[in-house]
């Protein structure tokens, strides 16, 4: 068996995962509007440290189609990912501004944040996990060849194609992570 030189990673969804995400007055989920709003989970910041700590590449892939439909500035979603790095170490954020109509390939639930991720940083996708809290986290996962984590029940969307686990946090799902792989994965550069 041979050794492997690509990194392994763990893709991390943003609203719901790693930030809070904030009801609508139906009790939808909605991404934050303000860089006020936006609210690390509990346990994030260890999590991601954790997740580093065990030797995978921690990246944020993340659907942000508010800016497509006109209801978000693209900066504010910036500046929320500036505070989310000021914060949080990552070794990548990924985003799709786009909207299903725009029928782009980097939406999830298709897989092309996490390729574009694992072209840019050499990573093993068969080798690395996705963590999210909607389908399309689970369904971009799933396409790109990842074990696959779901946090919480889904907002009651449904899941079409069942993940690896469902865990009820992040917390959990970084736990459930180094039970399965040890004390270290092998990296070629960070």
């Amino acid at each position: 068996m041979g050794i492997s030189l690509l990194n392994s990673a763990v893709f991390l969804d943003r609203d719901g995962t790693l930030n809070e995400s904030v009801l609508d007055g139906a009790g939808v989920p909605r991404p934050p509007s303000t860089v006020d709003e936006f609210m690390l989970v509990d346990g994030a910041i260890a999590a991601c440290q954790e997740l580093r700590a065990l030797g995978f590449l921690v990246i944020v892939a993340t659907n942000q189609p508010d800016v497509a439909r006109g209801t978000q500035r693209r900066e504010v979603v910036e500046a929320m990912h500036r505070r989310l790095q000021e914060r949080v170490r990552l070794d990548g954020l990924f985003v799709c501004f786009h909207d299903d109509a725009d029928d782009c390939e980097c939406r999830k639930p298709r897989a092309g944040l996490l390729r574009a991720a694992a072209r840019e940083r050499d990573i093993d996708l068969m080798s690395s996990f996705m963590i999210g809290d909607r389908w399309r986290d689970i369904e971009a996962g799933r396409r790109a060849g990842c074990t696959t984590i779901l946090v919480g029940d889904g907002h009651a969307e449904g899941v079409p194609m069942e993940p690896t686990v469902t865990v009820p946090s992040l917390d959990h799902a970084v736990r459930w992570i180094r039970e399965r792989t040890g004390s270290s994965v092998t990296q070629t550069s960070t």
